[in-house]
């Protein structure tokens, strides 16, 4: 698929050397320019590009940045894709979000409300950057790691759920994303590596 990545953090960054490893068309980009991607961009094969190269004829768009930077996005160039948001929202980065802040809306609907019109899907943002480059593990493994993957629309979280899986990890079906608040930070399958039954459980455990 041709993929974009929007960050090249910690995530981001993974992402970019995963997915390309598994011969997808990546262009990443983030906020200081394409030149500064150069390291990347021959370490993996990926294209260095501009966020409008990133998101031009994209498949799947990865959006991996400071969820303070969500409003700064232009969500024109959204519309319409798959979006994966693998944000999590820390006051101590972000400043205060009161919505955000009370839990009375998940960081992924306000993401989605942000970028209008694009299929927004939550994946990736409750396991660890070098967990989820090396912990990658066939299918039926005993040890594989399951990933919650939430979203409103089902086409879009089928998408996702079979790149999470063909990334090594068991895709676990986590809900809308007015759910997902159950895979973010202080929540049970936060950071903790859990099989697929281990993370079902661990959503359902989940309290406000």
């Amino acid at each position: 698929m041709k993929i974009g990545i929007i960050g090249s953090g910690h995530i981001g960054g993974t992402l970019t050397r995963r997915l390309s490893a598994l011969g997808h068309d990546v262009t990443v980009t983030n906020s200081r320019g394409p030149a500064s991607l150069g390291d990347l961009a021959r370490e993996t094969g990926a294209t260095a590009g501009t966020l409008e190269q990133a998101t031009e004829q994209a498949e799947i768009v990865v959006v991996a940045i400071p969820l303070r930077a969500v409003p700064d996005l232009p969500a024109g160039r959204f519309e319409g894709r798959i979006v994966v948001d693998a944000d999590n929202y820390y006051p101590q980065r972000d400043g205060e979000i009161a919505e955000l802040l009370d839990r009375s809306l998940s960081s992924s609907r306000w993401t989605a409300e942000h970028l209008k019109g694009a299929r927004v899907v939550k994946a990736f943002n409750n396991i660890q950057a070098q967990h989820l480059m090396d912990n990658g593990r066939p299918a039926g493994a005993s040890d594989r790691i399951g990933l919650p993957v939430a979203g409103d629309d089902a086409d879009a979280k089928r998408v996702v759920m079979e790149l999470v899986d063909a990334l090594g990890f068991d895709p676990v079906d986590a809900g809308t994303l007015d759910e997902s608040w159950r895979q973010q930070p202080d929540t049970p399958v936060y950071g903790t590596d859990r099989d697929a039954d281990g993370v079902r459980q661990g959503l359902a455990d989940a309290r406000p």
